[in-house]
Order: C-alpha cells, then sequence, then structure tokens
C-alpha cells in the first residue's frame, strides 16, 4: 500500500472536516446537501464518461486501486537482477538463463527473446513497443482524473449559479435568502473538493507510476540488450546504475 497517498489523502479529508466541526459548533451536518452534491458528484462522472469511451471510464476502479496499491521493483534490484542474468549468460550461454528465476514481467519477456534467438533489433522493438503501450495506459488512466479535476469546479459553479437563481427569485423573503446562499456556495465547495482532494492527488499519483514504470522498463531493455551483446556484468552494471540518482551513486561509490 501507497503510504504517502493514503496518509495525504485522509489528512487532508481530516482537517478539511475538523475545520468544519470547529466552525459550525458541531453542527456538521449543515454542510451536507444532497442536491448539490448530486450536481458536482454525479454531474462530474457524467461528464468524464462523455470524454472517454464506456470500457476506459469502467476500469476507473482499477485506474484508482494503482494509485493506493502498486508495488514495482527498485531499480538497484532490477540492477542487481541484470548482473545476475548476464553472469549466467556468460557462463552458460543464453540457455542458461530460461530457467532463471524472474519475477518481473518485462524482463521475463526479454530474456524469453534472447533464449529464442532473436535478433537485437527484434528485441529492441518489440520491447520499446511493450514500453510505449504501457506508457499510453497509465496515461489514460492520468487523464481519466485530469478530465475529472478540470470539470468538478465547473460543475460546482453550475450548480452555484442555480442556487443564487432560486435565491433571487425568492428575494421578497429574507428569510430565505440565508439557507439559499449557503446551498449556493456548497456546490462550489464540493466542486473544489472533488477536484482538489481526490482528482488532482490521484492524477499526479498515476503520473509518478507511469514515469517509474518506463524507467524500470528502459532500464531493464538496456540490460537485456547488454546481455544479448555479451557485455561484462561489471560494464553493464555501470551503465545500468546511470539510472540511478546522482546521490545513490555517490552511496554506493563511498560504500
Amino acid at each position: 500500500m501507497d503510504l504517502a497517498t493514503v496518509i495525504g489523502i485522509l489528512g487532508a479529508i481530516g482537517l478539511i472536516v475538523m475545520s468544519m466541526f470547529m466552525s459550525s459548533d458541531g453542527e456538521i451536518i449543515m454542510f451536507a446537501d444532497a442536491a448539490s452534491g448530486v450536481i458536482v458528484f454525479g454531474g462530474s462522472l457524467f461528464i468524464v464518461l462523455a470524454n472517454f469511451s464506456m470500457p476506459k471510464f469502467f476500469v476507473i476502479g482499477k485506474v484508482v486501486g494503482k494509485a493506493f496499491m502498486f508495488k514495482i521493483e527498485t531499480p538497484e534490484e532490477l540492477i542487481e537482477k541484470a548482473v545476475e542474468l548476464a553472469d549466467s549468460a556468460r557462463k552458460g550461454g543464453f540457455l542458461a538463463l530460461e530457467e532463471a528465476d524472474i519475477p518481473n514481467s518485462f524482463m521475463r519477456k526479454g530474456v524469453d527473446m534472447l533464449v529464442d534467438g532473436h535478433d537485437a533489433d527484434v528485441v529492441r522493438a518489440t520491447l520499446q513497443k511493450d514500453i510505449s503501450l504501457t506508457t499510453n495506459r497509465h496515461d489514460e488512466g492520468a487523464s481519466l482524473f485530469k478530465k475529472l479535476g478540470d470539470i468538478a469546479p465547473a460543475m460546482g459553479m453550475i450548480g452555484t449559479l442555480i442556487g443564487l437563481v432560486a435565491m433571487l427569485s425568492n428575494m421578497d423573503d429574507p428569510k430565505a435568502i440565508g439557507p439559499a446562499m449557503a446551498v449556493a456556495l456548497l456546490t462550489t465547495l464540493y466542486g473544489a473538493f472533488l477536484a482538489n482532494v481526490v482528482a488532482i492527488p490521484i492524477q499526479s499519483k498515476l503520473e509518478l507510476r507511469r514515469d517509474e514504470e518506463e524507467l524500470n522498463q528502459r532500464l531493464i531493455l538496456d540490460a537485456i540488450l547488454g546481455i544479448q551483446d555479451g557485455q561484462n556484468p561489471k560494464v553493464i552494471e555501470g551503465i545500468l546504475k546511470n539510472y540511478l540518482p546522482a546521490s545513490k551513486r555517490l552511496h554506493e561509490k563511498e560504500e
């Protein structure tokens, strides 16, 4: 589980609810309005649906899961595995890699292509195509929440305008003005909440997942091509460590 996502979103929600409770003397129910919720939450989802196909929209639950539950190897772990595979291939040839334990499916695919004897150009083209397709899938998921983040405040404004029209049409009743104005402002609150507390953080986290996976896959591609070229495992390790941040490279040199 990604604790940063969970703590960040739940922490923000907690602070918002606490401020509501403090500003309303415990009468937090005043911040609840069914009509405002329908306009913002329901309306936003329908507009997002209108911008995407049905299959893409209905994977939204699976996409959300990647922001909270997403396990990925560190570059250090992949470098260690790549050096191990390079050492095995150098000693026993590519067939020695056939029974190797490789948890990463992308690396497994690349090693299988080496075992099957594919040319370097075929291996490179196939794996680069996989990287491109994976990146596109991440982009599609992030675009759902980007669109939601764009639409929610606008739906909040629409709800506010509806509330203001209702308020202005009852100006002859001063007692109705306050509640109508409160309902009008609640839709703006709901729109800002949905966009800034839910949609935008999830979009950013999905884009981070995309970047992490793309970096790992490019690292693996270089490792596979290095193994196929018969490079020394130490040379491969040195090349792959360029994918690490400078601070980590310096730390490893000091050790």
